[in-house]
């Protein structure tokens, strides 16, 4: 049986202090994951229906087999891990702007990391994933201007409310174009949202993905009782013309 609460790791980064820490649910008896970034929390390995509910929303619109894609923000690895499991994925970057998140994975310190670290279908790269779509080289390091079939976002709590002011761009007009340019006609864009949906940014995003959709996922909140909400975006590329 585990201690009671444990900070299995604290680093400071240009972001803010932040930490790993696992507790164990009282109710349970399970180990509760959570990464705090400063005061605030990123992530809990209790609430993991909206992270993976955006790989499933946003994997079930792409027609065939051998996809490429791009998961935004790595987290505990629900939607990376999310990914992985559907057998039609033939490569997933799975981007992150600190370095540190991506060491616990391959150190084995959070439960799914051992799994995508060693994936040779995945690949974990530090970076700032908003610079990187505007960026000439694009999402892949390795091979510049490459196309994807899906891009799965979850990195800011939403669309307004941002982890940094640098991020605001990419929920514009302009930065919405951008990122379509890399996806292939028909490719997917998926973004996770903290918040119920949104009338204006869905109207800004219908300018660029014809038919946006925003599916509403419920879960239970064992901590504050009842149930709780997040909210997907799906948005399909255009097809090619002719």
């Amino acid at each position: 049986m585990s201690a009671r609460f444990e900070e299995i790791d604290w680093r400071p980064t240009p972001m803010g202090d932040i930490s790993l820490r696992r507790r164990r649910d009282p109710a349970t008896g399970d180990d509760v994951y959570e990464v705090k970034l400063g005061d605030e929390f990123l992530m809990s390995s209790l609430f993991t229906a909206g992270e993976i509910a955006l790989t499933r929303l946003g994997l079930a619109e792409l027609p065939g087999t051998e996809l490429d894609i791009v998961v935004g923000g790595l987290g505990l690895g629900y939607t990376a891990r999310a990914a992985l499991d559907d057998p039609r994925v033939r490569s997933l970057i799975v981007v992150d702007a600190l370095g540190e998140v991506i060491d616990w994975h391959r150190r084995g310190l959070v439960p799914l990391g051992a799994g995508l670290a060693s994936d040779p279908r995945c690949r974990l790269v530090q970076g700032d994933f908003f610079a990187m779509v505007g960026d000439s080289r694009g999402l892949d390091p390795e091979e510049p201007n490459r196309r994807f079939h899906g891009i799965l976002l979850d990195v800011d709590h939403s669309p307004r409310h941002v982890l940094h002011p640098s991020h605001a761009a990419l929920y514009r007009l302009e930065g919405l174009r951008t990122l379509a340019d890399r996806l292939h006609p028909d490719g997917v864009f998926a973004l996770w949202s903290n918040d119920p949906p949104d009338e204006e940014f869905t109207s800004v995003l219908a300018r660029v993905f014809p038919e946006p959709q925003s599916h509403v996922v419920t879960f239970d909140n064992p901590l504050q009782g009842g149930t709780a909400t997040n909210t997907v975006y799906v948005a399909r590329n255009p097809a090619a013309a002719g």
